[in-house]
């Protein structure tokens, strides 16, 4: 079975964050990445399916600058992934979810994976969309939010999450793209072996710009933090004139009726 994982590099969670200059992101310059948690859960749940098989092959596939995307690339591959993908990006990152999907989706697909994985949503961006999108894009079986895996002949069944404490268990034909949840699994560490036998892998790089040329469709157009303000009115007068001024501020002020 031939197993894509999606990973995203995202700002560590110690990490300084601080607008840029122009608002238009943070400003990434102290900011240490790491891998994506949930990407994390499905580059675990990619290794265990192949392991259960006894065969297979697992690559993992990132978009992003080189220095900080070739680093979770390698960290993946020193946990047992197979090869990797980079997907070389300049300028800015990739914010569309349609956009990033297109992109994937070109790129992969002479891959001809049986089953793509990507964690269910960035801690950046949190869209939760891009593995949606790009099971359409590439005609598959697709599934979100999913807590458990069980492979079948040219089929999975999958236990997803639902609300209020609900799970549904799905059959999806192969090949499928599924969206995993965190929490799936117990991610493993890289072994001393793993790291050494990682720079030894390939890692294949394809530029972004020959992939795709269409417009973007979802932008974001400012970044800002939120400012803290506090400001006390006490309303005085009859109850008459403290329910019209109350009324008042909670509708052109506070906004909230």
């Amino acid at each position: 079975m031939k197993i894509g994982i999606l990973i995203k590099q995202v700002p560590g969670g110690e990490s300084p964050l601080r607008v840029s200059s122009d608002h238009s992101w943070i400003d990434e310059a102290s900011v240490n990445f790491e891998t994506n948690e949930s990407d994390s859960y499905a580059l675990e749940e990619g290794l265990q399916i192949r392991e259960k098989n006894g065969d297979g092959e697992v690559v993992v596939i990132s978009m992003g600058p080189e220095g900080r995307t070739q680093k979770v690339i390698r960290e993946a591959l020193a946990k047992g992934a197979d090869r990797g993908v980079h997907i070389t990006e300049e300028g800015p990152s990739e914010t569309d979810p349609l956009r990033s999907a297109g992109v994937f989706a070109k790129a992969l697909k002479e891959e001809k994976f049986d089953l793509i994985l990507s964690g269910l949503q960035s801690l950046d961006l949190g869209m939760g969309q891009t593995g949606v999108i790009l099971g359409e894009l590439l005609g598959m079986s697709s599934a979100t939010l999913v807590m458990e895996t069980e492979i079948g002949e040219n089929s999975i069944r999958v236990k997803r999450e639902l609300e209020s404490g609900w799970f549904q268990w799905v059959t999806l034909s192969l090949p499928a793209c599924l969206s995993i949840q965190s929490g799936i699994n117990h991610p493993r560490y890289p072994s001393l072996k793993g790291i050494m036998g990682a720079k030894k892998k390939e890692i294949k790089t394809l530029p972004k710009a020959e992939i795709i040329e269409s417009n973007v469709n979802q932008s974001i157009t400012r970044v800002y933090s939120m400012q803290k303000a506090k400001q006390t009115e006490m309303i005085t007068g009859d109850i008459d004139q403290q329910i019209t001024r109350l009324v008042e501020a909670l509708r052109t002020e506070i906004k909230v009726l």
